[in-house]
Order: C-alpha cells, then sequence, then structure tokens
C-alpha cells in the first residue's frame, strides 16, 4: 500500500527538499526528476527510481498516465517506494509549476569513459568547465538530436567537476540526459581516452582561418568547446587536429555555448548525410 503524506515535517519530505542543494545530492547520489516528460524519459531509459512521490491531482494526459501505471508497477513489485502527497505538499516539493504531479528521486547515472562505446566513425562532443546547467541540458537535447555517440563533460585545474546531475540540466535536456551517453572526466583522462581510440579533435578559435563549414567531419571526430566564460584550455588546442572558426558579422564577440555547440554538430550531420 502506498503511503500518504501530507506534512512537509515529514522526514522523507525533509531529506527530500535538502536535495535541492549539490552537497546533499552528491553526498547520497541521488537526483530528482519532474515532469511527464522528463519522468517516462527515465523509467523508459531503464532507470529504477528509489522513491516515487504522486499527486494524482496534477496527472493529467496520455504521458503522464503512462508514466504513472509504470511508476505503480515498480511500486507493486517493491523495486522502489511509493508515496502519495496532497496538491499544497506537491506545490513545495516541486521545482516549478505546471510539472505534472510526478516526482521520482534517482540514482545518479554512471559517467565513466570506459562505459561509452561508438559506431564507425566515432561522433563525440566534448564539454569543458560548463558553468550552467541549461547549458549543459540544451546540448543534450542537441546531442540526441544529431545522433552523436556520447558526450565527455571535463573539467580542468581549478575548475570544480560540472554538476551534471543538477535537476537544472535534467529538466532543460527534457530527459535527454537519459538517452545520450555521458561520462565526466579531468581534461587530461578525456584527451588520453581520445587519443587512445584514434579520435582527432577538432576546436573553435576565434584566430582561426578555417571556416567551420570548410573543415573536413565525414571522419572520426570530437568536437570541443569551452566554458561560456573562459573557453577552452591549452590542453584542448594543443592536441586539436583542426581548429575552425564560426563567422561573427555583428557586434557580439561571441555565441552562447549551447548554440555554437548546435551549428557544429549540426555541420557533421550535415556534411555526414551528402557523404
Amino acid at each position: 500500500m502506498p503511503i500518504y503524506i501530507e506534512s512537509r515535517q515529514n522526514p522523507r519530505i525533509k531529506e527530500l527538499l535538502k536535495l535541492t542543494k549539490r552537497r546533499h545530492r552528491d553526498e547520497r547520489k541521488l537526483t530528482v526528476v519532474e515532469g511527464d516528460r522528463e519522468v517516462n524519459r527515465a523509467l523508459k531509459s531503464g532507470i529504477v527510481p528509489v522513491q516515487a512521490y504522486l499527486c494524482k491531482e496534477h496527472i493529467q494526459g496520455n504521458e503522464a498516465e503512462e508514466a504513472l501505471q509504470a511508476v505503480e508497477a515498480l511500486g507493486a513489485s517493491k523495486a522502489c517506494q511509493l508515496f502519495h502527497i496532497s496538491v499544497e505538499l506537491y506545490k513545495k516539493i516541486a521545482y516549478r509549476e505546471q510539472s505534472g504531479g510526478l516526482l521520482l528521486l534517482v540514482p545518479y547515472i554512471s559517467l565513466k569513459l570506459a562505459d561509452l562505446s561508438f559506431v564507425s566513425p566515432p561522433f563525440f562532443v566534448v564539454i569543458e568547465n560548463v558553468e550552467k546547467p541549461g547549458n549543459l541540458g540544451a546540448i543534450l537535447r542537441t546531442a540526441d538530436a544529431a545522433g552523436v555517440d556520447g558526450i565527455i563533460v571535463t573539467h580542468s585545474d581549478p575548475y570544480p567537476p560540472t554538476d551534471v546531475h543538477n535537476p537544472n540540466v535534467i529538466r532543460s535536456s527534457l530527459g535527454t540526459v537519459f538517452t545520450v551517453p555521458m561520462a565526466q572526466a579531468s581534461t587530461a583522462q578525456a584527451l588520453k581516452w581520445l587519443h587512445e581510440n584514434n579520435i582527432p579533435i577538432a576546436t573553435t578559435s576565434p584566430f582561426s582561418q578555417v571556416n567551420y563549414a570548410e573543415a573536413d567531419y565525414t571522419g572520426p571526430i570530437a568536437i570541443s568547446l569551452g566554458s561560456e566564460a573562459e573557453g577552452l584550455s591549452d590542453a584542448w588546442f594543443k592536441a586539436a587536429t583542426q581548429q575552425v572558426v564560426i563567422p561573427m558579422h555583428g557586434i557580439a564577440d561571441s555565441l552562447n555555448l549551447s548554440t555554437s555547440t548546435a551549428i557544429l554538430l549540426y555541420e557533421v550531420v550535415r556534411q555526414r548525410s551528402k557523404a
């Protein structure tokens, strides 16, 4: 039988609310998924939640009903704990309004380079020192649409590892964080892995004389981009087999990270579709 929770003072609710902070998420290796589409994609990708919180008054539409059935089946099999909560309580624990009536507490996904696989020719995107969860989520959506083999999220000193399990990453990715193979590593580890797998690196640079559309991406490639503020570290430029530039014709001197990534990934798609 599902347990009904109405009070915010319930210990489980208190622990759930703590997960708004990265420190608590990292300690417990758990994060929050909400939203009909995001919940559905998590479940369909094989994610088994530790806990599921349901507010049936907010569950509407086919996608929500499909997710509800899957969650109730997991609860019945005792694969996860199932809790029913009041409308008022759901408003307090949900990160955003209009997110449906399902909220999952899920374990961190594996982020090992060794877990990545690829077809020939391999196609990866590398993002170093990304700061904004929304940008990483948008890049995941583009990577999913472009059919990349995987995304590698790296960090260089003195930057800390990116918070890839931030609920904002999950939301802005529309759940594609569960469908796009992803690994997290230091810059040195990522460069070593790409070298060992004979995957050339392409970077962007405002000093390059090669237009991004004139470079050849039909072979193995790792499209590499850096943080919103600092760009790529020197290690990537030293390792790059080609450096390209995205032309800027206005007064702006840079593009949003997710926009730059989309331009380059779809140039790879364009060239490979022609080939």
